[in-house]
């Protein structure tokens, strides 16, 4: 049996510049932090011929061609599998459609499982590029490429997206001190909402192919945060960080009317005013999680709870994805 893992992800700067429809006209930035919450998957070879595969929904296949699952599909396909006797799980530790990377996190351990299991070796690079060519080629959604290059690297990683699709990948340069202080003291709520993050993309993606100059400005606008970001956080300026995640939040809601909601916004207004420095939604908008910085971690904590909120305690990931 072969059991593959890659961990799930915040974004810290800088979110929503690596689509396509953006960086291909005005390059990308952005600093994306793996988490030590993860997507598993496990492979073994049956004597039975066929595929027998397990997530949210069961599915017994003869052919790679009969399989609903798109993902699992299209990378059985791509690596061209002569294996016909599989029985492919899938596990993982948060809900899909809840904003932390879990589709490429899924598509990148699937792939290192499957790799393993052929005898392939693959570099950090070579899978991230696999799963944006399963995710954004073949299967079309309109989604850009940190999940996948943070799952496959893991740490906290600032991320330059070239007009030609390259991605420069380099860690961000932070201080140990600053590292575990802000490790602490960012704190994760789930709203109870979840969303397809290609369904409240679509939006801001159209508008980026038709140029539309708010959408444009918007995102440069955005970019620059990410910018700022860096520099705060390699400073170890955390409270400089926490306002820009609040301007970022309010740039981030003019992209679509989905981003946000009414009880979104009265739980963020709620946290600003129990102890929260800063927040945002982490990942498309629209549901998922909402993350606060907080040195008063107690004061915020009580009044979330009280909403009905559920904290999700995390701490950061160094190795990407692996097989265990």
């Amino acid at each position: 049996m072969i059991i593959a893992r890659s961990p799930l992800r915040i974004t810290l700067g800088g979110g929503g510049t690596d689509l396509p429809s953006y960086y291909e006209e005005r390059e990308g930035f952005l600093i994306s932090a793996a988490i030590d919450k993860y997507v598993y998957i496990t492979l073994h070879e049956t004597f039975e011929k066929g595929y027998l595969i397990k997530y949210s929904k069961y599915e017994k296949c003869s052919e790679i061609d009969e399989i609903q699952h798109p993902i699992i599909r299209e990378a059985l396909k791509m690596l061209e599998w002569d294996k016909p006797c599989l029985e492919l799980c899938s596990m993982a530790d948060i809900p899909a459609g809840t904003g932390l990377g879990s589709s490429s996190s899924f598509t990148t351990a699937l792939l290192r499982a499957l790799h393993t299991m052929q005898g392939n070796i693959v570099s950090t690079r070579t899978l991230a590029e696999e799963a944006c060519e399963i995710e954004m080629n073949r299967l079309k959604e309109p989604i850009g490429k940190q999940d996948q290059y943070i799952a496959s690297y893991g740490g906290i990683t600032c991320m330059n997206f070239h007009k030609d699709g390259y991605v420069w990948v380099d860690p961000l340069r932070m201080s140990d001190e600053t590292l575990y202080n802000l490790e602490d003291n960012l704190i994760l709520f789930f709203t109870g909402f979840s969303r397809s993050a290609g369904n409240i993309l679509k939006e801001q993606n159209d508008k980026s192919k038709e140029h539309n100059e708010d959408m444009l400005k918007n995102l440069d606008f955005v970019k620059d945060l990410g910018y700022q970001s860096k520099k705060a956080l390699e400073k170890g300026d955390l409270d400089t960080f926490a306002d820009i995640m609040n301007v970022h939040w309010e740039y981030k809601k003019k992209r679509s009317g989905g981003m946000s909601n009414p009880q979104i916004d009265e739980w963020y207004s709620l946290a600003l005013e129990n102890g929260a420095q800063g927040g945002k939604m982490i990942g498309a908008g629209g549901g998922g999680f909402l993350m606060f910085y907080a040195k008063d971690k107690v004061r915020l904590r009580n009044a979330m709870k009280d909403t009905g909120m559920s904290e999700v305690r995390f701490r950061f990931e160094k190795e990407g994805s692996r097989i265990l």
